[in-house]
C-alpha cells in the first residue's frame, strides 16, 4: 500500500481544516480547495457517512488528488439526536454557531425549561478518504458528553463552547488545541484511516 504524499482536505471550514492539518504527519503536502478556487458541494445525504462520502468524492474528482474529508456533528439526546447531520446549517448562511447554539438552547428549553440534568450528547465524525482512481474508506469516531447550560471558551469553533466531554469538566471550548485533539470525535475518526499516512 503506497503511503499518500499529497492531499486535498476536502473543507471549506478554517477551524475543521485546521484541526485535520494538526492530525496529518508535517511531512505530506495539503491543500484546501480555497487553493482552487472550489465551493463545497452540496451535502444531501441523510447520514455523516453520506455526506462525507458526497464531500470527498466531490474534491477528489474536481482536482484529481486524493481527498480526505469529514462530516461531523453534535446529536442531543434530549432533541432525539438533533442537530445530527445538519449542525452546520443550524449556524444560517453565514456560519454563525452563536445563532446555532442559541438555537439549541431554544429547541431544549422548549423540551424541558429545566434541562440541565437531562442535557446527555454526542459528537460524532465520519472521515472519508477518496482515490481519483474511485476506491474510498471511511472511519467514524465519537465522543460522548453532556450540554453546558452557558458558552464557555473561546478555543475551537461550532459547538465546541457547549460541549463538555464524559470525564472532563471543561467544555471544549475551554480546552488547548493539544488537550482537546488526542480526545475527540475527529481524531478517533482519524485513527481508523491513520494506516494510510503512516
Amino acid at each position: 500500500m503506497n503511503k499518500i504524499a499529497e492531499i486535498i482536505i476536502g473543507t471549506n471550514n478554517e477551524g475543521k481544516y485546521k484541526e485535520i492539518c494538526a492530525l496529518l504527519p508535517k511531512n505530506i503536502k495539503k491543500y484546501s480547495p480555497k487553493e482552487f478556487d472550489i465551493l463545497t458541494p452540496e451535502e444531501t445525504g441523510d447520514s455523516f457517512e453520506k455526506n462525507s462520502f458526497i464531500k470527498a468524492s466531490y474534491f477528489s474528482r474536481k482536482t484529481n488528488l486524493i481527498c480526505l474529508s469529514d462530516d461531523s456533528g453534535l446529536e442531543i439526546d434530549l432533541l432525539k439526536g438533533q442537530p445530527g447531520i445538519y449542525s452546520s446549517r443550524w449556524s444560517g448562511y453565514k456560519n454563525n454557531f452563536d445563532l446555532a447554539i442559541k438555537r439549541v438552547f431554544e429547541e431544549m428549553s422548549k423540551i424541558k425549561k429545566d434541562w440541565k440534568n437531562d442535557s446527555s450528547a454526542r459528537f460524532v465524525c465520519c472521515m472519508t478518504l477518496f482515490w481519483p482512481d474511485g476506491k474510498s474508506y471511511s472511519a467514524k469516531g465519537t465522543i460522548k458528553g453532556k450540554i453546558s447550560n452557558l458558552k464557555k471558551g473561546k478555543n475551537g469553533f461550532g459547538y465546541d463552547p457547549i460541549f463538555i466531554p464524559d470525564g472532563y469538566n471543561q467544555t471544549f471550548g475551554e480546552m488547548t488545541p493539544e488537550r482537546k485533539m488526542p480526545i475527540d470525535h475527529r481524531f478517533k475518526a482519524f485513527l481508523g484511516i491513520k494506516k494510510f499516512f503512516i
